[in-house]
């Protein structure tokens, strides 16, 4: 059977540091941390009181007060992204059968909010089971990819895949799958987190997995940096329009990249600690490479996992130095994370974005915050430190890993007919 090509035709961002995908970019490129003081709520007996909060955005200038009250903030930041990426792509203007168009959503915790609120309204009540009838649809993580297809009445595969922090990674994966096996025409695809609240904040703190470096938020997040001391959690949405390669062709389509390979594998290890030598993520960058049919020299950047953990960000170099070995010295590598805080399940959807950006304006956003080397980590990388860098950009890999041991690769390519 005869793959089918898959390639990008549209594009929406939600993120801590831009509303859309020109401001998220031009942030990258600027070197902006989203990292500021909690504003939804009060953080201050929190050991943690900072997060990369989405900015300057009210729900009601996108969706109707009634309709928004319906959904959870994670759906609303899925429905926002994706009607950027709609609008751009002119995918509804060119009336395709809206039966070969699906969705598929990531996202690693869904509805916390509407969860965290309900739970609060039932226990501090006199025990009367009075809850909301929106409840249940409000949390559901699968819920996101449900309204996306309800607004624009797309009638092919749909649902959300739930791994992590690789959720949105694996959405990706699994859209570029559909398409190119002939089971869809376009796949709406990426996704969005809301876990900026007391439970989302007070579970990871629980964890000892953020930073608490409550002095200096902007520069809390460091991956790679001697003294990072956990990542810092932010929120949003990444939205993208995969698409076969005829059909976008016969519609006229703008085409920002292509999509030509993805790896999964498990670390097989601990709940949510990596591999120490990095073996799951070394297979899922292998099998993303074969999947690609190309060899590992032929990549030229890498937006890496770094999440800012002491443990996490050694296991990635070790299996990036595996896979590459000596070419991980010729490619560029940055954690976009730095900028943008963590998005947990919504962050493979942003770093894709970021992957495709940097495929059509040949630059790598830098990975901000580096004061000290780790001597545990070789220099002769270039982690693209504090600054963007100007080079050819043919190929471009995105890792993210979720807890439970999920490892997931995607490859995009710099477009050529």
């Amino acid at each position: 059977m005869q793959l089918k090509r898959v390639v990008v035709t549209g594009l929406g961002a939600l993120t801590p540091i831009g509303n859309t995908v020109d401001a998220y970019w031009n942030a990258l490129i600027a070197g902006k941390s989203g990292a500021a003081p909690i504003k939804q709520f009060d953080a201050s007996l929190f050991k943690t009181q900072f997060a990369c909060e989405v900015k300057d955005f009210n729900v009601e200038d996108f969706i109707d007060k009634k309709e928004a009250r319906k959904l959870d903030q994670f759906t609303h930041y899925a429905l926002v992204s994706v009607m950027e990426a709609v609008e751009g792509s002119g995918l509804i203007d060119a009336e395709p059968n809206l039966d070969r168009i699906g969705v598929v959503w990531g996202s690693g915790v869904g509805g916390l909010k509407t969860f965290q609120d309900e739970a609060k309204a039932f226990f501090e009540g006199d025990g009367t089971p009075r809850f909301n009838p929106f409840f249940i649809p409000k949390m559901i993580a699968d819920i996101a990819a449900g309204q996306i297809s309800i607004k624009y009445g797309f009638r092919g595969p749909n649902y959300v895949t739930v791994s992590a922090c690789a959720s949105s990674n694996n959405a990706i994966i699994d859209a570029f799958n559909l398409i190119r096996l002939g089971k869809a025409d376009a796949i709406i695809t990426g996704g969005s987190e809301a876990a900026v609240n007391e439970m989302g904040m007070g579970g990871f703190n629980g964890l000892k997995a953020l930073s608490t470096r409550n002095d200096s938020p902007e520069t809390a997040s460091r991956p790679f940096d001697v003294d990072r001391d956990g990542f810092v959690l932010g929120e949003g949405a990444g939205a993208l329009i995969l698409e076969e390669y005829e059909h976008a062709i016969k519609r006229g389509a703008t085409i920002h990249a292509e999509v030509v390979g993805g790896g999964m594998s498990g670390d097989a290890y601990h709940m949510t600690a990596p591999h120490p030598e990095g073996i799951g993520a070394r297979n899922t960058m292998l099998a993303a490479l074969e999947d690609a049919e190309i060899a590992p020299d032929a990549i030229d950047y890498i937006n890496v996992h770094g999440t800012s953990t002491p443990l996490g960000d050694i296991a990635e170099v070790k299996a990036i130095q595996a896979v590459f070995g000596a070419h991980a010295y010729e490619l560029n590598i940055s954690s976009t994370k730095s900028m943008t805080g963590h998005l947990l399940g919504a962050a493979g959807a942003i770093e894709a974005i970021a992957c495709v950006m940097a495929v059509k304006h040949d630059t790598v956003p830098p990975t901000i915050n580096h004061f000290t080397d780790d001597p545990e980590i070789d220099p002769k990388l270039n982690f693209t430190f504090n600054t963007p860098q100007k080079r050819t950009i043919q190929y471009a890999l995105s890792n993210t890993f979720g807890f439970g041991g999920h490892n997931t690769s995607v490859i995009v390519k710099k477009f050529t007919s």
